[in-house]
């Protein structure tokens, strides 16, 4: 028996070092890293937020206080800005702060992987279904992914919904990929799940792009869930045994992600966010279609 109860919780796994980008994140979180002037985190927020989200739940680690610390008034700024009369600054700190008590943070100690990040939020989101938003992957579309996931939740009746793209087929064994089935408005009923299957043995071409809705029955799954890949407890792996129980649903996003956990995705983000920005875009389309051209 699926839950159909409303989505209300998200959960960001924020505990990561941010080794590929060493040194920066040495100080910086990799969430904080900024994709023209607004951090990582924040794009993945925003869509949290447009999709319905109510209350967000953030898995952290030592170093990432200053996640909670952006998420927060910052005091000395406030006066200065209200001092300065500079309104329009003050209006944009506004709009990201989240109403007070709906923001929540607990630690992952020990990185063990995605899975346990998932279940030490446990407590916090409860016995009712939520919404994991991986921080590294931003996207872009006419329709927040989780959005049309939501969408696709109502539709289906509950169950789990996990968002895919398409990839080049011999790409696949890179991912975790579903088997699909049946069409459900803008998805798919899933068949199967793998993570990174051996060349040639993939069921599809449809990799899990970072976005999922999971009911809490997931929880007790992964207390006991053994390490998988990379020592590590895996969150497919609890999503397999899961799907033994209850429906899995694919979303079909129609869009981009860029995965900001690598250097070339952050840059591409970069690059493409400010394209998309009608006051940045003159300044900036020019200088890069020079700097290709020089490249040939």
């Amino acid at each position: 028996m699926t839950d159909k109860r409303k989505v209300r919780k998200a959960v960001f796994p924020v505990a990561g070092l941010g080794t590929r980008f060493l040194p920066a994140t040495k100080a910086v979180p990799k969430e904080m890293l900024t994709v023209v002037d607004k951090p990582v985190i924040q794009y993945v927020v925003d869509e949290a937020l447009e999709a319905g989200i109510e209350h967000l739940i953030f898995v952290t680690g030592r170093g990432k206080a200053v996640i909670e610390d952006y998420f927060d008034i910052q005091v000395e700024l406030d006066q200065t800005l209200r001092e300065r009369n500079k309104k329009a600054e003050l209006t944009l700190l506004d709009g990201i702060l989240p109403p007070a008590g709906t923001t929540s943070f607990t630690r992952q100690q020990s990185p063990l992987g995605l899975g346990h990040a998932v279940w030490c939020a446990r407590e916090l989101v409860g016995n009712e279904p939520f919404a994991l938003l991986l921080p590294d992957m931003i996207m872009q579309g006419e329709k927040g992914c989780l959005k049309g996931m939501v969408e696709l939740y109502e539709q289906s009746g509950g169950g789990n919904v996990i968002a895919v793209e398409e990839c080049a087929p011999d790409q696949a064994h890179k991912y975790g990929i579903v088997g699909v089935g049946d069409r459900i408005g803008e998805g798919y009923k899933i068949t199967g799940m793998v993570e990174k299957p051996a060349p040639g043995t993939a069921p599809s071409n449809f990799y899990i792009n970072g976005r999922y809705i999971l009911q809490p029955e997931i929880f007790p799954i992964l207390a006991t869930q053994e390490r998988g890949a990379g020592n590590e407890i895996q969150l497919t792996d609890g999503m397999i045994k899961l799907a033994n129980e209850q429906d899995f649903a694919a979303y079909h996003f129609q869009g981009t992600t860029y995965d900001c956990g690598a250097k070339d995705g952050f840059i591409l983000a970069n690059v493409a966010f400010a394209l998309q920005r009608s006051d940045i875009r003159s300044v900036v389309e020019g200088p890069l279609k020079e700097l290709v051209a020089g490249l040939k």
